[in-house]
Order: C-alpha cells, then sequence, then structure tokens
C-alpha cells in the first residue's frame, strides 16, 4: 500500500516501505513486540502504528502526516518541506529508535543470545569481554529492537592469508549501515543470421545469450553448435544494408560485435558441390600466404605471376547497386572457393552461377563484357577494384594483404563488393531487395529475457560481498 507525499516526503516513505517490509522488523513493530525506555518514545510508536496500518490496510494520510510532524519535531533537520537524503533519514531513524528501545523486550529477556563459536582462527572481538565474535554480531543485530544496550554493532571479519608463510591477519570491522553491491547481468542479447549450405543458401536469425566479457571466440563456438559446424569453418562479419563492413577476429572483445552493423556468420562451401560446374571447383581449406614482405597496393598481379596462381582462395560477397545515398545492398551475400588463377570472365560467371536464381532472363556466357566492379570491401585500403584487363584479378597484391587481414579464428577470407550500375542491375534482376532472413524462436526468447528487468535477492548481494578475492603482492 502507498503512503501519501506530504510535501517532498519521498525519501521518508521510501524508508518507512523498506522498513515495513523487513519482516522481522515490521512483525515486532505491528504486534507491539519491543519495550520502551521510558514513556517518551513517540518516534517508535508512531512508526509502530503506522506499520501496523499499512499491513492491516487501515492506512490514511493523517497517519503519515502525524508520523511527519513526530519527527520534526524531534529533528530539526527534517523540519519543513526540503528533500533529504533516505540514508541519512534511515541512519537517524535507526538511532533514534535504538535510543528509545533501551531495555530488553520479553522475547528476549526470556531468551539469551545463543552461543556462537568462532570460526577457526579466529580471535574474540576486542573489547568485548571476552566475547565471542559470535556472540558480538548476535547481541549487535537485535539491539535496535531492545537489545543489551551495550551499543554493540554487528563486526564481520575480513581474513588475509599469505600464500607463501599462511599467515592470517583477521581484521574486525563494526559497521551500522554496509552498502552492497549489487550483482549485473553477464550477458547481452545478440542476434546472429546464419548462412548455412544446403540445397540452396539458408538464412536463418538465432538469439544468443553472449558474455559481456567475453571474445569473439566464445561467440564463434556458440554460433558454431547453433549450425552443427566445426568453429574453425565460422566465418563472421558484419554487413550493412550498403556492404560488409569488416570481419571478426577471436581476439576481439564482444562488447562492440553486432554494434555497427547486423552480425553474419558464413559457412563456406565444402571441397566440391553438388551440381556445380567443374570449371568452378572447389577446396576444404586454404593456406594463409607466407612471406615477410607484400607489393604495394599500386601493383598489379602480373608482377606476382612468378609466385604461381596455384591455390583456391574464399571469396565474400555483397552486391550493391547505385551510388552515393543511394547506394544499397541487393540479394543475398555469397560465399565462393575459387582459383587464384581464374580469369575475370571465368569469376564473372561464377559470381552469375551463384545468382542464377535471381536473374530474371539469361545471360550470354560469352562476349558479355564486364558487367559490374568488382572492389575490395573492409580494411585499410576500401577503394582498389580489380581490373577486367587483369588477366588473374585474384592474384592483385591486394588480395594477398586482405587474407592477412582477415582476422584469427575463422578460415582466412577475402570480402569483396559487386557493383553494379542500375541500369544493369534493374535489367538483370528487376526490383529485387536484401535477402529474405527467417527468425528461430530463439530470438523471442532471448529479446524477451534480456527485456525484463534484472532481479537479485539479498543473499546473492551478500554472496558477491564476501566473494574470495586474490590479492597480488610483494611476499614477505
Amino acid at each position: 500500500q502507498g503512503l501519501r507525499n506530504h510535501g517532498n516526503t519521498c525519501f521518508m516513505n521510501a524508508v518507512v516501505q523498506c522498513l515495513s517490509n523487513t519482516a522481522p522488523l515490521a512483525e515486532r513493530l505491528a504486534l507491539g513486540r519491543y519495550r520502551t525506555r521510558g514513556a517518551r518514545a513517540e518516534v517508535t510508536h508512531r512508526l509502530a502504528a503506522l506499520v501496523r496500518a499499512l499491513w492491516t490496510r487501515d492506512y490514511t494520510p493523517q497517519l503519515s502526516a502525524e508520523f511527519k510532524n513526530i519527527v520534526s519535531k524531534h529533528s530539526s533537520q527534517f523540519r519543513g518541506n526540503a528533500q533529504h537524503d533516505a540514508l541519512e533519514f534511515l541512519l537517524w531513524l535507526l538511532d533514534r529508535m535504538h535510543e528509545d528501545l533501551g531495555a530488553a523486550s520479553p522475547a528476549q529477556q526470556t531468551r539469551g543470545p545463543q552461543e556462537v563459536s568462532n570460526p577457526p582462527g579466529v580471535a574474540a572481538h576486542p573489547g568485548s569481554g571476552g566475547r565471542c565474535l559470535g556472540q558480538a554480531w548476535e547481541r549487535g543485530s537485535w539491539n535496535v529492537l531492545g537489545g543489551s544496550g551495550t551499543g554493540a554493532h554487528p563486526a564481520p571479519v575480513s581474513s588475509l592469508t599469505c600464500p607463501h608463510c599462511l599467515k592470517q591477519s583477521n581484521t574486525f570491522d563494526p559497521f551500522l549501515c554496509i552498502s552492497l553491491p549489487i550483482p549485473l547481468r553477464q550477458t547481452r542479447a545478440l542476434n546472429v543470421t546464419l548462412v548455412l549450405q544446403c540445397e540452396r543458401w539458408r538464412f536463418v536469425r538465432v538469439g544468443l545469450a553472449v558474455p559481456l566479457l567475453g571474445t569473439v571466440a566464445d561467440l564463434r563456438e556458440m554460433v558454431a553448435r547453433e549450425g552443427c559446424i566445426p568453429p574453425e569453418q565460422v566465418i563472421l562479419a558484419e554487413v550493412s544494408p550498403r556492404g560488409f563492413l569488416r570481419s571478426l577476429g577471436d581476439k576481439e572483445e564482444l562488447g562492440s560485435a553486432g554494434e555497427g552493423a547486423p552480425l553474419y556468420a558464413f559457412q563456406p562451401p565444402p571441397a566440391r558441390r553438388a551440381g556445380c560446374p567443374r570449371s568452378l571447383p572447389a577446396s576444404p581449406g586454404v593456406a594463409r600466404p607466407e612471406g615477410p614482405r607484400l607489393p604495394p597496393a599500386t601493383a598489379r598481379s602480373s608482377d606476382c605471376l612468378h609466385r604461381g596462381p596455384g591455390g583456391r582462395i574464399l571469396l565474400l560477397l555483397c552486391n550493391t547497386a547505385g551510388a552515393g545515398p543511394q547506394l544499397a545492398r541487393f540479394g543475398p551475400p555469397l560465399v565462393l572457393r575459387e582459383e587464384r588463377g581464374i580469369s575475370w570472365e571465368q569469376l564473372q560467371q561464377s559470381i552469375l552461377a551463384q545468382l542464377r536464381a535471381l536473374l530474371r532472363g539469361e545471360v550470354r556466357a560469352q562476349g558479355t563484357g564486364a558487367l559490374f566492379r568488382i572492389r575490395l570491401a573492409g580494411g585499410s585500403a576500401p577503394c582498389i577494384y580489380l581490373s577486367p584487363q587483369d588477366p588473374r584479378p585474384l592474384c592483385h597484391p591486394a588480395i594477398d594483404r586482405a587474407l592477412q587481414l582477415s582476422g584469427a579464428g575463422g578460415p582466412p577470407h577475402v570480402k569483396l563488393t559487386v557493383e553494379w550500375d542500375m541500369s544493369t542491375k534493374e535489367r538483370l534482376f528487376g526490383n529485387i531487395q536484401e535477402e529474405v532472413v527467417q527468425d528461430a524462436e530463439s530470438v523471442r526468447l532471448q529479446q524477451q529475457a534480456h527485456r525484463q528487468q534484472h532481479s537479485c535477492t539479498l543473499d546473492e548481494c551478500f554472496q558477491l560481498y564476501t566473494k574470495e578475492e586474490q590479492v597480488w603482492g610483494t611476499p614477505h
């Protein structure tokens, strides 16, 4: 039940509600199981009447107004309608109740404090007259409600053990109030679009609960389990409506993953896909280029032909159309394995073969010329284009540089953007937009779970507060 605000008394109402929902205290106040030191215990009596009314649903605004007036009578700092700190008022109220409740309650008089032995290696509390720490804590835990009147407060022990000599140092820290840390949520929801290999390309968006302090390697493992594929075959990349942004390496932190653009996880094609023409072979793996020095970005692939055109390369492709603000991606992103020694015409026909299901009509296999431009996406040189006149465009030195910068963890790959002019795109594909992605049930479940307000128990806060820590220092 709520309390009436009598002019900036929200700090007071908040404290009363907290005390009213502290079961042991509320029970004693509501049932009158306390004994005051003298006849003048107005603050405690008014608080007890207010708590009793809240639990019996007999509350009226007059009760909270009377409690405010009594507080103002005994403390000049809380007079008027100024706003105050709730913790400051709580400490004042507990101290006032401690003064009002000086004699032990009947329940406490019939039952003395429980004898609690010290933990092994813990000495008695200094100044406690030989009483053990458990007795001091027990007395301090009920003195507000009419305890022993000794003024003892809880005194937790903080133990520090040297890992070398095993010497233990115990420190007692009496307190009236304690600030507990609140356990925070350790995960966040992240959607990842899986691009899986099957009879046809399949796009499935899944929802994952990724660790806040994890790395991309953790995400790669989670994606691999979702897609039932080995982690070393997962390629993680951010794909925006305008094309590729970047690939993710295993050592990167997960904090910014997926914030710049939607996150995609690609499964490379197998060694040989069913139905692929023999002129477009594939390999199970791609070796990283070796050599400590790379040619400059201005070199042509003909400058590197002495290395030999052997080996296959993994390509990630996005198709875009338009220019400037009108630039937009269309169709699904593609994953291909190609021989590095193929010509521009062979590469173009391989890309068209992947887009055959989207074409409005047949495209001649020979003599079509360059239908598009191919640009290296991402990296430090985003404006490098492969030349149609280059006999082996995939042997360009910028391709070697992109392979080295593709990130550790997944297979080495190169991101390419296929740029179409609008007239050619409309003639061949019509008004096609981005790929259609199916949402798995995990997307809704993870969003719902992380949208809910995070809650924790008081016991979890104490567990975090008393969690053992390892402190590194100089051995003595």
